[in-house]
């Protein structure tokens, strides 16, 4: 479980193609403090850590993991989102995050204001009820608030601060580009249980 609160932005250091999938070499500072089996977030994918040295720490993203989410694009020398899981008793600064991505969204357009940046999303239209304005969200591992619902345009807008933009791959968007979304965990089983409940009323 993580909180979507960004620890580090790491390196992609170095990918190695496997059968279906892609073994991924990730530097960051904190690689010798992780151990094999622990889970990191990157850019919001739950991995699962199967080596590490000093100065970076690997994992593997299968096919199931690529197809689902924004990994495959990614390239030697991009920067990624790192976030180590939550430790039980320590301040939820964010929201409760999975690490597992519900879709990818795109980027729509960028656009700097006088003190943060609105992003625009675009979604899938089949998780259009997962999005509330002013609810939680996790865009590429990052714990953010919907600040606009575009419904018609199936848009939604992200003020980011300037923190955040600074600290995390945020800066680095640009219109067209693919992200991981992860949708807000209470609200997914809200959903769910409304309608097996409404299955289960009429059976």
């Amino acid at each position: 479980m993580f909180t979507g609160i960004i620890e580090e932005v790491g390196t992609l250091a170095d990918v190695t193609p496997l059968r279906g999938g892609r073994r991924l070499r990730i530097a960051c500072s904190f690689a010798d403090a992780l151990r094999v089996d622990e889970s990191v977030a990157v850019d919001g994918v739950c991995l699962t850590v199967v080596a590490q040295d000093g100065d970076a720490f690997e994992a593997v993203a299968v096919e199931e993991t690529l197809s689902k989410t924004a990994l495959g694009d990614r390239e030697a020398g991009d920067g990624v989102n790192l976030e180590r899981a939550m430790v039980l008793g320590a301040r939820l600064d964010g929201h409760l995050v999975q690490g597992h991505v519900d879709a990818t969204g795109t980027v729509d357009s960028v656009e700097a204001l006088a003190d943060s940046h609105l992003v625009r999303i675009r979604y899938p239209d089949a998780d259009a009820a997962y999005l509330i304005p002013r609810g939680s969200i996790c865009v590429d591992g990052i714990s953010l608030t919907v600040a606009r619902l575009d419904e018609p345009e199936g848009t939604f807008a992200l003020a980011i601060i300037p923190h955040t933009w600074d600290k995390t791959t945020a800066g680095q968007w640009r219109k067209g580009e693919r992200v991981n979304l992860e949708f807000d965990l209470v609200g997914k089983y809200v959903l769910r249980a409304q309608g097996v409940g409404a299955t289960n009323r009429h059976r």
